[in-house]
C-alpha cells in the first residue's frame, strides 16, 4: 500500500505529464475546444466511474487535457496520472491513520501543483475524505470544483453536509433523491444516474460470459468478491474462502471464481492454495463484470461492487468484517439499518448482510445455500433489481458533461 513518502516527488517528474494553462485565453473560444481538467479518482471504482466520465468528455472536447490522480480506466482514456488510484485505496479510521502522513503529503504536493498550474475545472471523482479537503483549498483559491458521487449523508455522516458546501461549486449526484437533500442545505447538484446502469446490459448474458471464462453452461457457479483494496482482503478472503469450503460440502459440484486486482492476486491466490478448494475455485486478474454476469450468486463485500451485482440482477450475501476500532466509530455514526447499496436503494433487506462477528463463515455458507435452494425468491429478486436498473438508468456521460459545461461558462 502507501508507504510514507517514497516516490512521491518521482511520479511529479512524468516527461509525458499534462500541463494546465494559467492563462484561461483559451476560454474565450465559444466552442470550449481545450478545456483543461484536473481529477482525482481514488480506488477501483472511481477509476471505472471517471472512466466513463472522460468518454463523454472526449466526445465534446476532442482537445481537452485531464491529469492529477488516477487508474488504468482514466490512463487508456488519456488521463495523465501523476499518482495512480490506489494510492488512495485505503479503507477504515485505523487503515487510513496508518498511511495518514503519505496521503497528506500527495494532497499538499497536488494542492500546490493545481494552484501553481491551474485547471479550468477541479473534478473529485468519489473519495470525499481526500477529495473534500482538497477541493476546499481549490475552491478557496477560484478554482471551480465539482464533486462527482455525493458523499453518504443520507447513510451516515450527515454533518459532512456543511462540508460539501464549503467544498464543491457543484456536486454530480448518481442516486435520484440526493438533489433535493442537497438543495436543502443550499448545494448545487444534478441527478446525472448511475454511469454503470448504462455498462452493464438489462439483461446480462450468463451464457456468453461463462464461455469466456471456460466454465459450462449448466455449472453452478458462485462469484467471490472479498473487496479491491489491501485492507479488505486481509480480512475477508480467508471468511470467503472458509464459506465456499462449507457450501462445496453441500453442493459438490460447484464452480467458485474470484476475480482479484493485479495488486491483489498474490495474496489472494495464497489464500486459495491454503483452502483446500483446488480445482474447484478460479482466481483470474479483473474482469469482475464478466465474473458477475456469470454466476449463479456472488458472496461479496460491502462496496460499490454490491451495486455492480445488483445491476447484473444477481443474488447476493454481502459481508464484512473490518478493525474492531473502525467498526465502532462507523457503526455509532450510521443513520439507516442498511449497509449494502442494493438494500438501502430498495429500502429493505433484500438482500442478507451479514457484517462483523455476524459474518461466520457458517454463516456466509448457508446465506449462499439459501439462494441456491430457492429459484422463486431470486426470480423475485431479479425484478426487484430491475426495476433499479431502469431508476438509475439515465445518459450519464451526457448529462455530466452538459452540468460540466455550464460550469465552464459561469
Amino acid at each position: 500500500m502507501l508507504p510514507h513518502s517514497a516516490g512521491l516527488s518521482d511520479s511529479t517528474r512524468s516527461p509525458a505529464r499534462a500541463s494546465f494553462s494559467g492563462d484561461p485565453a483559451h476560454l474565450a473560444d465559444p466552442f470550449m475546444l481545450t478545456p483543461s481538467f484536473a481529477m482525482v479518482a481514488g480506488e477501483t471504482s472511481g477509476d471505472l466511474l471517471a472512466g466513463l466520465l472522460l468518454d463523454g468528455f472526449r466526445a465534446r472536447w476532442p482537445l481537452l487535457t485531464a491529469a492529477g490522480i488516477g487508474g488504468p480506466q482514466m490512463v487508456q482514456r488519456g488521463f495523465d496520472a501523476w499518482w495512480p488510484s490506489e494510492k488512495l485505496a485505503v479503507r477504515g479510521y485505523v487503515e487510513v491513520l496508518r498511511h495518514y502522513r503519505g496521503i497528506v503529503a500527495i494532497r499538499e504536493q497536488l494542492k500546490t501543483r493545481l494552484l501553481t498550474d491551474r485547471p479550468d475545472v477541479f473534478i473529485g471523482v468519489d473519495a470525499p475524505d481526500f477529495n473534500l479537503d482538497l477541493e476546499a483549498a481549490l475552491k478557496g483559491q477560484g478554482v471551480k470544483t465539482v464533486h462527482f458521487v455525493c458523499p453518504s449523508i443520507w447513510a451516515w455522516r450527515a454533518g459532512r453536509v456543511e462540508k460539501i458546501r464549503r467544498s464543491a461549486d457543484h456536486v454530480l449526484c448518481i442516486f435520484p433523491f440526493e438533489p433535493a437533500l442537497l438543495a436543502q442545505h443550499g448545494i448545487a447538484a444534478t441527478y446525472v444516474g448511475h454511469p454503470l446502469a448504462n455498462v452493464i446490459p438489462l439483461a446480462p448474458d450468463r451464457l456468453a460470459a461463462r464461455t469466456a471464462l471456460g466454465l459450462v453452461a449448466d455449472d453452478t457457479v458462485a462469484a467471490i468478491l472479498p473487496g479491491s483494496r489491501e485492507s479488505e482482503v486481509r480480512y475477508l478472503i480467508q471468511r470467503f474462502l472458509a464459506a465456499a469450503v462449507l457450501v462445496r460440502k453441500e453442493k459438490p459440484a460447484i464452480r467458485f471464481v474470484v476475480p482479484a486486482v493485479a495488486a491483489l492476486r498474490d495474496t489472494i491466490e495464497a489464500a486459495a492454495e491454503a483452502s483446500g478448494l483446488g480445482a474447484s475455485l478460479q482466481v483470474i486478474t479483473g474482469q469482475s463484470h464478466t465474473v458477475l454476469a456469470a454466476c449463479d450468486v456472488t458472496l461479496i463485500a460491502s462496496g460499490t461492487a454490491t451495486l455492480e451485482a445488483a445491476l447484473f440482477k444477481r443474488p447476493m450475501v454481502i459481508a464484512y468484517n473490518m478493525n474492531w476500532l473502525s467498526w465502532q466509530i462507523m457503526r455509532r455514526k450510521q443513520l439507516q439499518p442498511w449497509v449494502g447499496l442494493p438494500n438501502i436503494l430498495c429500502q429493505d433487506f433484500v438482500v442478507p448482510e451479514l457484517l462483523q462477528d455476524a459474518a461466520t463463515p457458517a454463516a456466509m455458507a448457508s446465506a449462499v445455500l439459501g439462494w441456491l435452494d430457492a429459484p422463486g425468491k431470486v426470480q423475485a429478486l431479479q425484478q426487484r433489481f430491475t426495476e433499479l436498473h431502469h431508476a438509475l438508468r439515465r445518459d450519464t456521460t451526457q448529462l455530466a458533461t452538459d452540468a460540466i459545461e455550464k460550469i465552464l461558462e459561469s
